[in-house]
């Protein structure tokens, strides 16, 4: 059932009140088309950049509904859930007519899966992507079904170039923006809006025996199953505790391969994942491919330094050698693992410089440059 509350790339522009004012120098009703609410099990990082941003521009002033598939939760913004999944794709369109009526702005959540809002919202769009999926289609779905991987990967690449030839796009992070450039998307229709960080509050106590924690949905592209490989090479060297953290499809495979020393945390609080990116003395993150890696900025907001492989989202999101590591392949990987759980003073310097590299992020930045896209978006389009 609905639930209801009521009521060289170019950056975000600093300001609107350069422009004409031929039209408000905001949208005020804004609408949000995603694949879920945070309040979903299946909700990521994603789903919390949609919530900051909602949340934040409802405390501005605008009026904003989330429309979106799946279970929905009570917020200061307005959600409504347009049924299942994945039926709310075919849903949505009627949704939209018959429960949100008329917006100022449509911003389409473009996560694979599109909705092709601009065939059928006769308004200004906007597109927000966090990544193009191009070689996770063939990860997800391999073997028998890889002619739905391909399926998928053309109608994605299709959505965002061919379905959306005017318009402004953003994009989480450089890497975003360049893989949407070369599937055709052109420079300057893009605009790249970073994701925030809390101000963490009062630190915990960091552990005193070795702790590495990795947080993430439990799914293929996260690269759990390597991580625990390479922990069979790590732990002789460091000893300790790998504590993951998330939830996700791949938990039972990834159980039955984990070695000693390895805890599953399942979904945690958000005052224990506060605690356990305290405590940790690395965050590790495996993953093949991100739009930018929140929870490395979350880590480094804490003084905790993460290791990472050197692809697009986390190169964004990590500088190397000073905030932590980008290892270029499995060993390097382990090898840095080793040295800094061996290196307690290298590990409080770039804990200190993520700390420091993280406080340029923050949520209500993230907030003011989306609002100004946003305002770009409504001025130059044309019916």
């Amino acid at each position: 059932m609905p639930q209801h509350v009521p009521s060289p790339l170019r950056t975000a522009p600093p300001s609107a009140a350069q422009h004409p004012p031929a039209l408000p120098p905001h949208p005020r009703r804004i609408v949000f088309l995603a694949h879920r609410d945070l309040g979903n099990p299946s909700a990521g990082g994603s789903e919390l950049l949609v919530d900051r941003l909602a949340d934040g521009l409802t405390r501005l002033g605008h009026q904003v509904t989330l429309l979106c598939g799946g279970p929905a939760a009570f917020r200061d913004y307005r959600v409504v859930s347009a049924g299942g999944s994945y039926g709310h794709y075919l849903r949505a369109r009627s949704a939209f007519a018959r429960q949100v009526g008329d917006c100022d702005l449509l911003v389409e959540v473009c996560n694979g899966m599109p909705y092709l809002a601009p065939l059928w919202h006769q308004g200004p769009t906007l597109c927000l992507v966090n990544h193009v999926h191009t070689d996770l289609w063939a990860m997800r779905f391999g073997g028998p079904l890889a002619p739905a991987a391909r399926i998928g990967r053309r109608l994605e690449h299709w959505a965002l170039t061919g379905a959306r030839q005017r318009g402004l796009l953003v994009a989480v992070s450089p890497s975003t923006a360049h893989a949407l450039r070369a599937i055709g998307v052109e420079r300057d229709r893009i605009r790249v809006v970073h994701n925030g960080v809390e101000e963490p509050g009062p630190r915990a106590e960091r552990s005193t025996d070795p702790l590495f924690v990795a947080v993430g949905r439990l799914v293929e592209y996260k690269r759990i199953d390597l991580l625990l490989r390479l922990w069979e090479r790590v732990r002789p060297v460091t000893g300790g505790r790998l504590v993951i953290v998330g939830d996700g499809p791949e938990r039972e495979r990834l159980e039955r391969l984990a070695g000693p020393g390895v805890e599953f945390a399942g979904h945690v609080s958000e005052a224990e994942k506060h605690r356990l990116l305290c405590a940790a003395w690395l965050l590790l993150h495996p993953s093949a491919v991100e739009g930018w890696g929140l929870v490395i900025t979350e880590a480094a907001a804490r003084e905790t330094p993460a290791i990472a492989f050197d692809v697009p989202g986390l190169r964004d999101s990590v500088v190397d050698g000073e905030t932590g590591v980008l290892a270029r392949g499995e060993s390097s990987f382990a090898a840095a693992w080793c040295t800094l759980a061996l290196s307690g003073h290298r590990r409080e310097l770039m804990g200190k410089a993520a700390r420091d590299h993280a406080a340029r992020y923050r949520w209500d930045r993230t907030v003011r440059q989306f609002r100004a896209v946003a305002a770009e978006a409504v001025r130059s389009w044309q019916p």
